[in-house]
């Protein structure tokens, strides 16, 4: 524990990756950011993980057989550089598939007799196994962007029309807005959904609780082990692309009467968890959450976007959840170190505010990470399809310099968010008992950078706009 040397990784835009070597000091002559011990935590950490989207495995697939291996080694290998352990899967078309499908487009199959997976046995199940070749304990969670089309009030896969983007008739946005004004611009969204795009019929409700039950079971067939469901992906994101707007009752009423009783039923081995929720109006959350019923139907809570700024008065209240993040934030094509400087400090913050599980967006992207509904996202890998040749991206280093050291079973012991220094730090201690440390400078020129470690000093000087990981000897 008194060990006095820490080996320091630093990255900086075109230099990336650096190691050398750094000494505790007995005493420093300034204040530390952090003062850090073994005898409190915050959270164990488990897993790293990524989401297996369609347009991944098409970037894949301009690469050699060579460079695919490398990469997927990179990503999944439980010694390689990122050591991803956890898949998200869509269960139905998300906003990065092709173009929409769902396992079931069949109106009024209540008994789900046309049910199938033969469009993801061309493209996600193969995905998954290449990574489950490198990595065999991998495990596994789903969700859906949109149920079938003809489960749903409008019989469309998504709630906002767009012309040129999706064919859905501007007056089939039937939504009916809660009104509120002067709303702060803080918060999403301004307006919310007073109804329910998914029909509340208890014959759709049942029918969609098996549909998952009958996705999970297809899917442990292809010997994939899905061990989680979340019941939506993003109830408050109303959008052109795959989505499906709910209200918090109707939230309580799938989750509690129907989707937990039918997996515990058919799947008890199943988690149940309740997301991925991406709201900071907190007051919605809490009206799901204080339903008693919630507590015996759902084991955890996942967060990604606006839902990560409630998080901490979340857990605070409701200590009892696991709770995890469940989609890494996607930028817009940029793959830019500023980009790379967010997602560290998204890192930074759900871990810090006690998530045990962190999930990325796309790995694997061509080209601008162009969507099939017309926008551009980052990747961590960016494939140039005309040399299909590989490029790390920044975000791809800054990812790798939190999970390459922390591992599952490391305790997340304290942190600092980046604040107005631009100085996000997060002390760790590892499963062989030794204190890590990550911190990022977000500024334009050095800073120092001291952590208490017990009785000793970590004080470096930090470059401007780099990632730096301090793992001890």
């Amino acid at each position: 524990m008194y060990a006095q040397s820490f080996t320091w990784i630093s990255s900086t835009e075109g230099n990336v990756w650096k190691e050398a070597e750094v000494k505790l000091q007995t005493k420093s002559n300034q204040a530390p950011v952090l003062k850090a011990d073994a005898n409190e935590s915050i959270q164990t950490f488990k897993k790293w993980g990524t989401c297996f989207n369609e347009l991944g495995w098409d970037a894949l697939n301009m690469l050699s057989i060579d460079d695919q291996k490398v990469v997927l080694n990179n990503f999944f290998a439980p010694d390689g550089e990122l050591k991803f352990s956890m898949g998200r899967i869509p269960m139905n078309a998300n906003d990065y598939a092709r173009n929409w499908y769902s396992c079931n487009e069949v109106p009024g199959d209540f008994k789900l007799n046309y049910f199938t997976i033969d469009r993801d046995k061309q493209t996600l199940i193969p995905y998954v196994k290449r990574a489950l070749k490198v990595n065999p304990n991998m495990t596994f969670w789903i969700s859906p962007w949109s149920p079938p089309s003809w489960m749903k009030v409008n019989h469309y896969y998504s709630v906002k029309s767009k012309a040129g983007v999706n064919q859905l008739p501007t007056q089939a946005e039937i939504a009916l807005y809660e009104r509120i004004e002067n709303v702060d611009k803080k918060f999403y969204p301004k307006q919310v959904t007073e109804n329910d795009y998914f029909i509340q019929d208890p014959r759709y409700l049942q029918s969609y609780a098996d549909y998952f039950c009958k996705f999970v079971s297809a899917y442990q067939k292809e010997k994939i082990p899905v061990n989680r469901v979340m019941f939506q992906n993003e109830p408050w994101a109303y959008s052109i692309y795959p989505a499906c707007a709910w209200t918090p009752e109707g939230i309580i009423r799938f989750n509690v009467e129907y989707l937990a009783p039918t997996l515990k039923k058919q799947l008890p081995e199943v988690q149940l968890y309740l997301g991925t929720l991406n709201t900071n109006r907190i007051e919605l959350v809490d009206k799901i959450l204080s339903d008693p019923r919630m507590k015996d139907a759902v084991e955890g809570i996942g967060f990604q976007w606006w839902g990560g700024q409630i998080l901490p008065k979340i857990r605070k209240k409701y200590p009892n959840y696991k709770y995890m993040q469940t989609e890494s934030e996607c930028g817009s094509g940029t793959f830019d170190w500023k980009a790379a400087e967010h997602t560290f400090n998204l890192i930074n913050h759900y871990l810090g505010s006690g998530c045990e599980e962190y999930t990325f967006w796309n790995a694997i992207l061509c080209d601008e990470g162009t969507s099939g509904w017309g926008w551009k996202q980052n990747a961590l890998v960016r494939v140039d399809s005309n040399t299909s040749s590989v490029i790390y991206t920044p975000e791809y280093y800054a990812v790798r310099h939190f999970s390459n050291r922390v591992v599952s079973g490391t305790k997340i012991l304290q942190y600092k968010e980046k604040g107005e220094d631009k100085l996000p730090v997060m002390v760790f201690l590892t499963p062989d008992n030794k204190f890590l440390i990550v911190a990022g400078n977000f500024n334009d020129t050095p800073r120092q950078l001291t952590v208490q470690i017990r009785n000793k000093y970590l004080d470096v000087t930090v470059q401007g706009h780099s990632f730096n990981t301090f793992s001890m000897k």
